[in-house]
């Protein structure tokens, strides 16, 4: 039985990045500890912030959104005592993620970025579609100006999965 609160909200942490099998944003995270009311906001933010502290997740980032994912260490250090958290919470985990699967995939699944070449006018577009930690496809283009660049990167959200099953059947046409 975990008495500090503060480390089950770590544990809880850890173990929603797990089940989740993918990247999640810090709203996404503060999303179910506040509609749960498990705790306030800076709490919460205190917590991710001691777990970066003892590299137990890390953090990338990709047109400013910051992106949490689980460490080798944090999944030892859930491995050891993740059978701590309630079951209920761990049901309140596993329920948001079923209910909120499709958005958090298309939210950090679906990646696009930007930037200039070096020694050169052109930009380079990198845009890509992840499941869990794999990587189902990325495209990287490039075009003229920052201004085409920008128009690619922020169309891709909408138009990922059209790209994605046009790619797969053309490839696939003959089998």
């Amino acid at each position: 039985m975990i008495n500090d609160p503060q480390v089950l909200y770590k544990l809880m942490v850890l173990y929603m990045l797990r089940q989740a099998n993918l990247p999640l944003s810090n709203e996404q995270i503060s999303e179910f500890f506040l509609s749960k009311e498990y705790t306030n906001y800076l709490s919460l933010q205190q917590v991710i912030g001691e777990l970066f502290d003892a590299h137990l997740i890390k953090s990338s980032s990709v047109r400013g959104q910051n992106r949490c994912e689980i460490t080798r260490e944090g999944e030892e250090a859930l491995g050891y005592f993740g059978k701590d958290i309630p079951d209920p919470v761990k049901t309140d985990i596993h329920q948001f993620i079923s209910e909120n699967n499709m958005r958090l995939r298309n939210e950090m699944g679906i990646t696009a970025d930007y930037k200039k070449l070096p020694q050169s006018t052109e930009y380079e577009v990198d845009c890509g579609i992840r499941e869990g930690k794999s990587t189902l496809m990325r495209l990287i283009l490039s075009v003229p100006d920052e201004e085409q660049a920008q128009a690619i990167a922020n169309r891709w959200q909408s138009a990922s999965q059209k790209v994605y099953s046009l790619v797969m059947d053309e490839l696939l046409e003959d089998q």
